[in-house]
This record gives structure tokens, sequence and C-alpha cells, in this order.
């Protein structure tokens, strides 16, 4: 089975940017499709972005589009969450989650088999 690392995560004030790296261990990370999930306090986890095991299909929460930006290095078992023009509401702690490659990008959170632990983003007004 594969294994995911979060990192990146940080202290920003809005408007500001941060760039989330999701690192994979243990199988290559290519056979996968990824997302990224995030959670705030008293919240359900909400699906942010997802990207196909190619790279070629992506999907994006309504709330972040246009603002972040995923993407994929295969080569390096890596996966990224560039995130543009934060906003206060987008603090959370953001994982990252990854299942078998298929066609359709899944937006469910039980649709992924292997979880990060998580990385913390909290943006200042």
């Amino acid at each position: 089975q594969v294994q995911v690392v979060e990192s990146g995560g940080g202290l920003v004030q809005t408007g500001g940017s941060l760039r989330l790296s999701c690192a994979a261990s243990g199988r290559t990370f290519g056979n996968y499709n990824v997302a990224w999930f995030r959670q705030a306090p008293g919240k359900e986890r909400e699906f942010v972005a997802g990207i196909q095991w190619t790279g070629v299909n992506v999907h994006y929460a309504d709330s972040v589009k246009g603002r972040f930006t995923i993407s994929r290095n295969n080569a390096k078992d890596t996966v990224y969450l560039q995130m543009n023009s934060l906003k206060p509401e987008d603090t959370a702690v953001y994982y990252c989650a990854a299942d078998i490659a298929k066609y359709r990008v899944e937006s469910a959170p039980s649709q992924y088999s292997y979880w990060g632990q998580g990385t913390q983003v909290t943006v200042s007004s």
C-alpha cells in the first residue's frame, strides 16, 4: 500500500500564497488518483481538489476555483497544491488522500483509502 505525507502548511496573511506537497512512499504514486481535502474546526471534511493518475483530469471545489491549482510530478512521487489569494475561510487542516487509479476524480472522502496526517494552514485577516 502507499503512504502519503503532507508538508508546506503554515501561517499566511490574507491574499498570500502557500504550496502544499504530498509525498508518497511504498508504491509508485503514478498508479493513484490523489485529492486534497480540508477540515476546519467544527466542520466536516470537504473536498478541495483532485487529480487523476495521468495528471490530465483535475477537479476543484467551487470555493477554490481560480485560486488553487493541483498538479503532480509522478517522477518525484509528489502531488502539489498551489494556493493563491488565500482567505481566512481557507483556514483548516489540509489532508492528502490517494486511491487506485481510475478515470473519474472522486470528491467523496469515502472513495479514498490512503490518508496523510494533515498539515495546518492558517490565514490571518
